[in-house]
C-alpha cells in the first residue's frame, strides 16, 4: 500500500482537490479493472477515452482520479489530480507504486524495426548462461530468470511493466533486457524508468499505420535515446543510415557498431551457411549456430552490449557461440527428401528481403525458394505492395496468403499485394488465402533440395480473424506436410 504523495512524486500537476494523504491499493486505467481504494488513471487512447469512465471508477471503489480534464461534478470524499498528460503521468505514477524497480537492477532497452527480438533473447540467454539471474521483456515472452510469464505486446503497459521489473527485483535479477517498440515510446509506456543502456538495431518500413509518416517513427526511436541519463550507454548500428540521428541529442555514452563502416565494435563475416556462421569479432574468429548477414549484426550488438556492461570478452565469445536465437526467427529443418523449410518472424519489407538475401548467399545453385507470405489486416496498408514486390524479386515462386486478417477481407489484403507484383512475375505466383492449404501448395510445388520461407508469423501460434485468435502454428504446418515428402 502506498500513499498518493508518494505515488504523485515527480509529477508535474496543474490542480490537486483532496488530501494527498489517501492511501492506495492500486493503480488502474482500465475501468474494468477498478477496485476499492484504488487510484484510477483517466487516458485518452486511440479508440477509448478514460475521461468517460471516471463516474463509473468512483462507484466502483476508486478514491484517486488522475486525469486531464475534471468531470463537471467531483465527489468530495474523492481526490482528484489534474495533469497535462495522463499517459506520461501514469509511466511516473506506475514505477514510484513499485517503488522504482528500473533502480534496482541494470536494464538494458532494445529498439529497431528488426532485430529487437533476437538482441535482448540473446542478451537475457548470454547473461543467465555466465551465472547471472535476469529478466526478460519481449514480443516472444517474458521471463523471469527462467519462469516464463506470457507476452501480450512487445512492451507492456506501465503498470504491468513496473510489476514485472518489481518482480525481477524480488527474485534478485541483475539485469533486466527488454525491447523498446516505438509505439511504447510515443505512448510513454516507459515513461518514469532508468534505463542502463540503449540498443538501436536498424530502422525501416514499419507502422506507419500508427505513426502516420517515416519522419514520426524515427523520432519516436529517437526520443528513446534522447530521454537517456548521462551514465547510460547508447550503443548504435552505424551501417543504417538512421544510426548516428539516434545520438544526436542524448546525454549518455555513445557507441557504435557495424560490419561496413567504421565502428567502435567490429565483425566481419567469413562463412555463412545453413549450419552457422563464422565471424572474426574484434580479431577473433568464432563459429556461432545463427545464420546470415542480419544476425551477424544481432550477434555483434549483444557482444558490443556485453563490454559496455564490462563483461569478460573471452567468456562471451564462448557463451555466445553456444546460443541459438529467438523462437520463429529463422528457424529451418529438412523433410526426408531433402527439402529445407524456414520459419521466420519477417513482417516488413526489409526483414523480408534480410531472410531472402541470406538463403540466396547460401543456396549452392539449382535449389527453388517458394515463399509463403502475408500481409497483416488492420495495419499499415502502405507496405503490402512492397512486400510482395521484395518476395517475388527474391524467389523462384510466391504464394500470397493471409497472416492475421484481423477484422480485414482476406481476399482485399492480397489484393493489396497483387499491385506490387511486377507483370513479369505474375505467373510464379499464386494467391490462396487459406494460409494452410497455402503451404501445402508450397510443399506440392517443391523439388527435392528446394528452400521453402514461410514469412510473417515466426512463434505466433494462431491467426487472428475478426477479432478471435484460431490457433496456426507455421511450424506445425509445414512439419505435418513434411511428414509426407519421402
Amino acid at each position: 500500500m502506498r500513499y498518493l504523495s508518494d505515488i504523485v512524486e515527480g509529477v508535474a500537476f496543474t490542480e490537486l482537490q483532496g488530501s494527498a494523504d489517501v492511501e492506495i491499493t492500486a493503480i488502474v486505467f482500465d475501468s474494468r479493472k477498478v477496485v476499492p481504494g484504488c487510484m484510477f488513471v483517466a487516458v485518452k487512447g486511440t479508440a477509448v477515452d478514460g475521461h468517460d469512465y471516471i463516474d463509473q471508477a468512483i462507484k466502483d471503489g476508486a478514491v484517486a482520479i488522475v486525469c486531464e480534464e475534471l468531470p463537471a461534478h467531483t465527489a468530495a470524499e474523492v481526490d482528484f489530480l489534474m495533469v497535462a498528460n495522463s499517459a506520461k503521468a501514469l509511466g511516473t505514477m506506475a514505477a514510484n507504486f513499485y517503488e522504482n524497480p528500473s533502480t534496482n537492477l541494470k536494464l538494458v532497452g532494445v529498439t529497431g524495426t528488426n532485430g529487437k527480438t533476437t538482441i535482448a533473447t540473446l542478451l537475457y540467454k548470454l547473461f543467465r548462461d555466465m551465472g547471472y539471474k535476469c529478466g526478460l521483456l519481449s514480443t516472444v515472452e517474458n521471463q523471469i530468470n527462467g519462469n516464463i510469464i506470457p507476452s501480450t505486446h512487445t512492451t507492456p503497459d506501465p503498470v504491468a511493466l513496473n510489476k514485472l521489473l518489481s518482480d525481477m527485483v524480488d527474485e534478485g535479477c541483475d539485469y533486466c533486457f527488454m525491447e523498446v517498440s516505438s509505439h511504447a515510446v510515443a505512448q510513454h509506456r516507459i515513461e518514469g524508468l532508468k534505463f542502463s543502456g540503449a540498443i538501436f538495431s536498424n530502422l525501416t518500413h514499419d507502422h506507419l499505420d500508427y505513426h502516420k509518416t517515416f519522419d514520426s517513427y524515427l523520432k519516436a526511436k529517437k526520443a528513446f535515446f534522447d530521454n537517456l541519463p548521462k551514465n547510460a550507454f547508447a550503443l548504435t548500428n552505424t551501417d543504417d543510415k538512421n544510426g548516428n540521428v539516434m545520438l544526436q541529442n542524448t546525454a549518455a555514452h555513445k557507441k557504435s557498431y557495424g560490419l561496413k563502416s567504421m565502428a567502435d565494435y567490429r565483425a566481419r563475416i567469413i562463412e555463412n551457411q545453413f549450419s552457422g556462421l563464422l565471424l572474426n569479432i574484434e580479431n577473433e574468429e568464432v563459429w556461432f549456430k545463427l545464420v546470415g548477414t542480419f544476425n551477424a549484426y544481432n550477434l555483434l550488438a549483444v557482444y558490443a552490449a556485453a563490454m559496455l556492461l564490462e563483461q569478460d570478452k573471452a567468456k562471451v565469445l564462448v557463451s555466445l557461440s553456444k546460443l541459438t536465437g529467438a523462437e520463429g526467427r529463422f528457424e529451418y529443418f529438412t523433410a526426408p527428401n531433402k527439402v529445407i523449410g524456414i520459419v521466420d518472424y519477417a513482417h516488413t519489407p526489409d526483414a523480408v528481403q534480410n531472410v531472402l538475401s541470406t538463403i540466396h548467399d547460401i543456396r549452392k545453385g539449382n535449389e527453388k525458394v517458394i515463399t509463403v507470405i502475408g500481409c497483416g489486416g488492420d495495419r499499415d496498408k502502405t507496405k503490402r505492395p512492397v512486400m510482395a514486390k521484395v518476395a517475388c524479386e527474391w524467389s523462384d515462386k510466391v504464394i500470397l496468403t493471409s497472416d492475421n486478417p484481423r477484422t480485414e477481407d482476406p481476399a482485399q489484403i492480397i489484393k493489396d499485394m497483387e499491385e506490387g507484383v511486377d507483370p513479369a512475375f505474375k505467373r510464379h505466383t499464386l494467391s490462396i488465402a487459406d494460409r494452410k492449404e497455402a503451404i501445402k501448395t508450397a510443399c506440392m510445388l517443391s523439388q527435392p533440395g528446394d528452400i521453402i520461407l514461410l514469412a510473417g508469423k515466426g512463434h505466433e501460434k494462431y491467426q487472428e480473424i475478426n477479432g478471435v485468435k484460431n490457433h496456426f502454428d507455421d511450424m506445425e504446418e509445414l512439419e505435418e506436410q513434411f511428414k509426407h515428402m519421402v
